[in-house]
């Protein structure tokens, strides 16, 4: 009986010791690193700086400026709706979209849904808790012009050992007056894994 309490606690000693081993290594943000060949921070950067690039230079925004010189149109993220095989976290992206629109510099970026909701909380607060001077009054928020929406699609083929995952990411750009969709694009993404 001993035997086997020393024998149990040996082994728990050696799989501790054997899991403090593990070592961490800060990387940059920008490094391309893909272990498991699924989508990735990589994916998501990439995508959206080379799908907004291509939006802001979509004929949209030269009809937009043409008829409003001294202004640049007011944009709002919707939602990006994942309909790929693999779990992905739809908001990074659509945070990813976002930083890219303010990097660029050719929109105004609209801050929409529930974040959009918190801010008019903390707006409705102030009406009752902030002095007369420094209180945000209701009514003088910007209406967005344009509103960019998606979904991140996905095919993989596979086998044995090998696969292929591809990646399609659409995005279409809706004039929020007129319904009128003015800019549709795409980025396509293909992995080849192999274990």
């Amino acid at each position: 009986m001993n035997k086997i309490i020393v024998a149990s606690l040996g082994a728990l000693l050696l799989v501790g010791s054997v899991s403090c081993n593990r070592k961490v290594t800060r990387i940059s943000e920008n490094k391309e690193v893909d272990l498991s060949g699924r989508w990735n921070n990589t994916d998501s950067r990439l995508t959206a700086e080379e799908i907004i690039k291509e939006c802001n230079s979509g004929k949209w925004i030269t009809n937009f400026t043409s008829k409003n010189p001294d202004k640049k149109p007011a944009v709002i993220v919707g939602f990006v709706k994942n309909k790929s095989h693999e779990h992905i976290d739809a908001e990074t992206f659509m945070l990813d979209l976002e930083k890219s629109f303010i990097n660029q510099g050719q929109v105004r970026l609209i801050q929409g849904g529930e974040k959009r909701q918190e801010i008019r909380g903390e707006r409705a607060d102030q009406q009752d808790n902030a002095s007369e001077s420094t209180m945000k009054k209701f009514g003088l928020e910007v209406g967005a012009d344009y509103m960019l929406q998606g979904d991140i699609n996905s095919i993989v083929d596979s086998y044995k050992n090998k696969k292929v995952v591809y990646y399609q990411i659409n995005l279409q750009l809706t004039d929020l007056q007129s319904n009128e969709v003015v800019w549709i694009g795409d980025k396509k993404i293909t992995k080849y894994v192999k274990n």
